[in-house]
């Protein structure tokens, strides 16, 4: 019999152990650091915002075969996910020279952007001045002014009429603009004589006035038109879907009210996979549905300017418009649906009884949207929409039994049967 090498099966085996604890040691150095990034701290309030998690609201899965996915943006430091559009919006303005540290950002809002504008402008040395109508839900208001901004409650009216909420808004950045041109002119005035006329302009100014004397400027954050708004969701809440869900996305869809979130999440997905479709979902009183799916908004008698809006035309709030904006312009649609207000109520309360899902009126309304999508392209496909808000600033009306019952809106329903599902 041959003699055995052993000193070659030695070597072979504690190769072969070092290769294993190579690896071994490599995966637990890797799962450590993948550990460390997740509890890694982010800087400062702004750094916390996006980058929600994706869940899957399994009651609405089971009940349509598909995935359907929910954006937490109610998780952002602010509450909602007007939080990116806050952000983007003071940022690019400071950097473009339009807002300076001291100044006041100004916004008509029906609540969730003021909120996130009074939440993050102080992050940027900032203040906040919103204008708000006054049949949004008192809750909003009062967290707004809770937050250190300052609020005008306004009747609801035609956007061509001077004083809708939002005109009012980019009139106050105008006016604080104007004050803090005088101060610095004063301030650069010499002699006796004109620092006293100057005072005197100037204390004029400050009885008059609703900001402090002390402000650099106004800047109107204008969410509708301004297109730092679908920027934030194209570079920022769109990527974010994609990479959750490895690219296995075969539709989003959402309601739109500045159009920012469905215009930057659309076109983004779109980008990466044009075989992805994406929706609208319509709430009543809107003529976004008219123009998606026939190409007209409204008829002639309800063309904006002629048609004032009924504060209940929708119970849903920050969602539904009559004209189209700058940011609706970049959404890249393939259809929408119209959803009304019983099913959004019926919505929320039905996440709430079988997911633990506590929201608000847009983010049931997008809940709505997303069955509505499974009923279309039938089991087997992954649908994503937001979750925008939670219920908590919705007390007063969407979640409040008496309201509901005021308008015929109470819930009735045992499961999705309001879907056609049963």
């Amino acid at each position: 019999m041959a003699p055995v090498n052993m000193t070659g099966a030695v070597v072979a085996a504690a190769a072969l152990l070092m290769l294993s604890s190579y690896s071994f040691f490599f995966r637990l150095s890797e799962k450590k650091k993948k550990r460390k990034d997740k509890l890694s701290m982010r800087n400062g309030l702004v750094d916390a915002i996006g980058n929600t998690p994706l869940i899957r609201i399994n009651s609405l899965s089971e009940a349509t075969g598909c995935e359907i996915l929910g954006k937490c943006e109610f998780l952002n430091p602010g509450g909602s996910v007007k939080d990116r559009v806050a952000v983007k919006i003071i940022q690019e303005a400071l950097e473009s020279g339009k807002l300076f540290p001291g100044g006041i950002v100004t916004e008509g809002s029906a609540g969730s952007t003021a909120i996130s504008l009074a939440t993050v402008a102080p992050a940027y040395g900032c203040k906040c001045h919103v204008v708000i109508p006054d049949d949004a839900a008192i809750e909003k208001s009062q967290i707004i002014e809770a937050l250190g901004a300052t609020v005008e409650r306004v009747r609801p009216v035609s956007i061509t009429h001077k004083d809708h909420y939002v005109n009012i808004a980019r009139r106050r950045a105008d006016e604080a603009n104007e004050l803090a041109s005088k101060r610095r002119l004063a301030s650069e005035t010499n002699g006796i004589h004109q620092e006293n006329t100057n005072d005197c302009t100037v204390e004029e100014e400050k009885e008059s006035s609703l900001f402090s004397d002390s402000v650099t400027g106004g800047f109107f954050a204008d969410q509708f038109e301004n297109l730092a708004n679908y920027r934030a969701h194209y570079e920022g809440t769109g990527p974010e879907i994609w990479h959750q869900t490895q690219g296995n996305i075969d539709a989003f869809v959402a309601a739109a009210g500045t159009g920012g979130t469905l215009a930057g999440v659309s076109r983004f997905l779109q980008d990466k996979n044009e075989r992805v479709k994406c929706f609208l979902i319509d709430p009543p009183g809107s003529g976004l549905y008219n123009k998606v799916t026939r190409g007209v908004m409204y008829t002639r008698e309800e063309a904006e300017g002629r048609r004032l809006k009924n504060p209940f035309d929708t119970i849903t709030e920050g969602i539904g418009i009559n004209r189209l904006t700058k940011n609706f312009l970049m959404a890249k649609l393939d259809g929408g649906f119209r959803g009304t207000d019983k099913e959004a109520v019926e919505m929320s309360r039905f996440l709430l009884k079988n997911d633990g899902l506590f929201v608000g009126s847009s983010s049931a309304m997008n809940c709505v949207g997303a069955v509505r999508v499974a009923q279309t392209l039938g089991p087997g496909h992954t649908i994503v929409t937001i979750l925008c808000d939670s219920g908590m600033r919705h007390l007063s009306k969407f979640h409040d039994p008496k309201y509901l019952d005021l308008y015929g809106l109470s819930p009735t329903a045992i499961g999705l049967e309001f879907l056609g599902i049963k």
